[in-house]
C-alpha cells in the first residue's frame, strides 16, 4: 500500500482538461511511431490512423488512432475489425461535444463499437475470430479498449510503467472462467484420451484459449466482445506506448521491451523489440509491435533517441496506476530524490456486461441518444426499444422504461452473450489462440 503521502485522489477529465485551457503553455504532444513484424501465419494486422479530424464548435481538433488486431483460425475478423471497427466506436458518440466531453464519451463508445462489430462480423457466418487492442490518443489522453491477450503498455518519461490492457487468456482469471461456465460454456484443458490433461485452459465447445474476441461464433457468444477499457492522462513530459501482440510477450517481459530499445527512434525500436522476442523463444506465432512516442512538442525529433529516464527503474511495478518512486542511496545527489510527475488515471471498467457498461449516461444529458440503440445505433420507434435492465434482477434496475434501449436484434446479441438464449454455430476444428 502507499503511504498516505504517495496517495493519488482520481482527478475527473473535465478538470484536467479546465486545468489545460487554462494554462497557455500547456501544448499538444508531437506524436511518432513505427512498427514491426515478423509474420508466421499472417494473421497478424495494424490499423494505424494518426491526425484524424474532428470539428467542434469553435474549431477543429486532431486525435491519433493505433489498433492491434491478432487473429486466429482465419484472418477475416481481424481484417474486418481493421475495416470497420473506427467508424463504429465514433458512430456511437454524439456530435457536437466538446473535448472533454468527447473524452469522457470514449469508454461508452469503444464497447458499443466493439459489440457492434463483433455482431455484424457474426452476420457473416465466418468462424475466424481477433484479438482487439485500439488506442486513441486525444490530446495527452489515452483511451485504450482491449479484448484478448495483445496488450498496451505504457513507460512514462519519469520511469514508471502502467499497463493499460487486460489479459483475457483464461488461465488469468477465475473470475472470466466463472462467467463462461454460468453461461454455459465449459472450461478444461486438452483430454488426450488416456485421463490426461495438457495444455492451457481452452473453453468448449471450440477449444479457445480466450474468454473475449471479437468474432469467435463456433465457439459461443459467451466469449465477449466487450471490452475492457483504461483511460489515464500523462504528464506533459510524455512517455512511450508499446502494443504488441503474444508472440511478443509470450518471450520476454514489459521491463525487457523497454529496456531494449532505450534510446532508440520509434521504427528501431519497434524492429529491436520483435528481435528480441524472437531470439528469445524463436518465431512459433506471428510477432508484431507499434511503438508510439507521446513527448513535448520540443523534443519530436524522429532523428532523435527518445528521451531516457533520470534513473531507469528495476523491476516492474505491478500495481496500476500507483507512482514508481526513484530509489534512492546514502550517496545520492539531491536529483536522486527527484519527485515526478504521475501517469494519472481517469476510467476503468471491466466488466463484461452490458447493462453495466451502457448504463452511463454521455456526459452532456439532452445528448443522450434515448430512440437510437445503444450499440448498432438503428433508429428505434418509441414503444420499440428494449431497456438494457429489463429481466435484471437487480431491484434498483427494474423499471424496464429506464434507458438506455437496444433493438430487439442487439437484444438477442446481448441474452446470447449472458447464456440466456443458445448463440450461433457451436462447431469448430479448434483454436490455437
Amino acid at each position: 500500500m502507499l503511504s498516505k503521502g504517495d496517495e493519488h485522489h482520481t482527478v475527473p477529465l473535465s478538470v484536467l482538461l479546465k486545468r489545460e485551457l487554462a494554462n497557455e503553455k500547456v501544448e499538444r504532444p508531437e506524436i511518432t511511431h513505427g512498427q514491426a513484424c515478423q509474420s508466421k501465419k499472417g494473421e497478424d494486422f495494424t490499423f494505424i490512423k494518426t491526425e484524424c479530424q474532428r470539428v467542434l464548435g469553435d474549431g477543429v481538433t486532431t486525435f491519433s488512432v493505433f489498433a492491434l488486431l491478432d487473429g486466429h483460425n482465419g484472418s477475416a475478423a481481424a481484417i474486418y475489425s481493421k475495416e470497420n471497427l473506427l467508424n463504429n466506436v465514433l458512430n456511437a458518440i454524439p456530435p457536437d461535444l466538446n473535448s472533454d466531453e468527447w473524452v469522457s464519451a470514449l469508454p461508452r463508445a469503444l464497447v458499443a463499437g466493439f459489440v457492434k462489430t463483433d455482431k455484424d462480423f457474426q452476420e457473416r457466418a465466418q468462424t475466424s475470430g481477433t484479438t482487439a487492442t485500439f488506442v486513441i490518443i486525444e490530446g495527452w489522453v489515452l483511451t485504450v479498449a482491449s479484448v484478448g491477450d495483445s496488450r498496451a503498455i505504457l513507460e512514462s518519461a519519469e520511469g514508471g510503467i502502467y499497463y493499460l490492457s487486460a489479459d483475457h487468456r483464461l488461465e488469468c482469471s477465475e473470475e472470466e472462467r466463472e462467467r463462461i461456465t454460468a453461461s454455459g460454456g465449459e472450461v478444461g484443458r486438452l483430454n488426450t484420451g488416456a485421463g490426461t490433461e495438457i495444455g492451457p485452459l481452452r473453453c468448449w465447445p471450440g477449444g479457445l484459449c480466450l474468454s473475449r474476441s471479437i468474432g469467435d461464433m463456433d465457439v459461443g457468444e459467451f466469449i465477449v466482445p466487450v471490452p475492457h477499457v483504461k483511460q489515464v492522462k500523462l504528464s506533459s513530459t510524455g512517455g512511450r506506448l508499446i502494443i504488441s501482440s503474444d508472440g511478443v510477450w509470450d518471450a520476454i517481459s514489459a521491463e525487457t521491451a523497454f529496456e531494449c530499445c532505450r534510446g532508440m527512434p520509434v521504427d528501431a525500436a519497434a524492429s529491436q523489440i520483435v528481435k528480441e522476442a524472437v531470439q528469445y523463444k524463436g518465431l512459433r506465432d506471428d510477432t508484431t509491435c507499434i511503438v508510439v512516442d507521446i513527448l513535448p512538442p520540443e523534443k519530436a525529433d524522429p532523428q532523435k533517441p527518445a528521451p531516457t529516464t533520470k534513473k531507469q527503474v528495476k523491476g516492474v511495478f505491478k500495481a496500476m496506476f500507483r507512482k514508481k518512486h526513484l530509489e534512492s542511496s546514502s550517496h545520492a545527489g539531491k536529483e536522486e530524490y527527484y519527485e515526478p510527475d504521475y501517469v494519472e488515471e481517469i476510467f476503468e471498467e471491466s466488466s463484461a456486461s452490458l447493462s453495466e457498461r451502457l448504463d452511463s449516461k454521455y456526459p452532456v444529458c439532452n445528448m443522450f441518444k434515448l430512440f437510437m440503440c445503444a450499440v448498432c445505433q438503428v433508429e428505434i420507434k418509441p414503444g420499440e426499444g428494449i431497456s438494457i435492465h429489463a429481466g435484471t434482477a437487480d431491484p434498483k434496475k427494474l423499471r424496464p422504461w429506464d434507458g438506455p434501449f437496444l433493438c430487439s436484434s442487439c437484444q438477442d446479441k446481448k441474452e446470447a452473450m449472458e447464456g440466456k438464449r443458445p448463440s450461433g454455430g457451436m462447431y469448430s476444428s479448434g483454436s490455437d489462440d
